[in-house]
Order: structure tokens, then C-alpha cells, then sequence
């Protein structure tokens, strides 16, 4: 028993539309890919936490351009971080402020999820955070805000 013209057409008609479909979204997925955010680390020059963290990002699969700075104090006030959010190096990606060592994976869902935040911080320099690995793990909360001075809510907590 033989395959009908008319069938075989629409059988290759379906398969050309299948093809095609698995194409366009090779090429969707390969510009998605490129418009990946880029993270801008501002740190002290002499920092090397900051390059334990630069290098957590990296490893995470972030673009990371790293500026070192002898201003982080001119840097941290242009971005709104005051003393109870600060830490060592502060970073900006697609519109959000990062200040100190946050985990890549906090990150992510900051620009997954998109809350109405101004920016999400690790103050201080907890133990066992990204970039300061030295053996002992510290508890710490990652926080986010809504405006300068404002208050802070927990965004999450490590480790998880």
C-alpha cells in the first residue's frame, strides 16, 4: 500500500514548518544568549575579595566588566548605598544596584523575578560568601530597597 501524493506533500509541508520552527528558535535562543545583562564591578584596585567575587561571577556565566577605582566613596554615593548596605565593591546590571558579595544565583533572580527594587546587597563581607571563601560560613541575609535611606527587606538568605 503506497503513500498518497497528497500525503506525502502535507507530510513534508509539516516537516519543513518543523524545521524551520527548530531554527528560529536556535537563533532566538543564540541572541537571547548574547543579550545577556552586563555586570559592571566597581572595586579598589587592591581589592582581592573583589576578584574572588568578579570570578564567582564569572564562573556563574555573567559578562562582567570590572572597573577598579581609588573613589569606591564617590562610587557608592552616585548609586545610593549608605553604611548599613555597604560592603567592599558595588555593581550595577540592567538598571539594579548590587552592592558587595552576592551570590550570582540571588542575582539571577533578581533579573528573572524584576521586583520593584532599587538594588539588592550583601552588607558587610560575610564569611563564606562569594569571594570570601576562608573556611568559616557566616549566616547572612542579601537585602533589598526600594529608595535611599529606605527600609531594607530580606531578599534571601545563606546559606540556603
Amino acid at each position: 500500500m503506497g503513500i498518497s501524493r497528497k500525503r506525502m506533500a502535507v507530510t513534508a509541508t509539516i516537516l519543513a514548518g518543523l524545521a524551520a520552527g527548530a531554527a528560529m528558535m536556535m537563533t532566538l535562543g543564540a541572541g537571547q544568549a548574547m543579550a545577556e545583562p552586563v555586570v559592571t564591578v566597581h572595586s579598589d584596585p587592591n581589592c582581592g575579595c573583589c576578584s574572588g567575587h568578579v570570578e564567582h561571577m564569572k564562573a556563574s556565566g555573567f559578562d562582567v566588566e570590572h572597573i577598579k577605582t581609588d573613589d569606591m566613596r564617590s562610587i557608592k554615593r552616585e548609586h545610593g548605598i549608605t553604611s548599613n548596605l555597604a560592603s567592599c565593591h558595588t555593581s550595577t546590571v540592567d538598571g539594579y544596584v548590587i552592592e558587595g558579595h552576592v551570590p550570582a544565583s540571588d542575582i539571577r533572580k533578581l533579573l528573572e523575578t524584576r521586583p520593584d527594587v532599587a538594588g539588592i546587597a550583601a552588607p558587610g563581607m560575610p564569611s563564606g560568601s562569594p569571594g570570601m571563601e576562608n573556611g568559616r560560613v557566616d549566616t547572612y541575609s542579601v537585602l533589598s530597597w526600594k529608595e535611599i535611606s529606605g527600609p531594607t527587606e530580606v531578599f534571601a538568605t545563606h546559606p540556603e
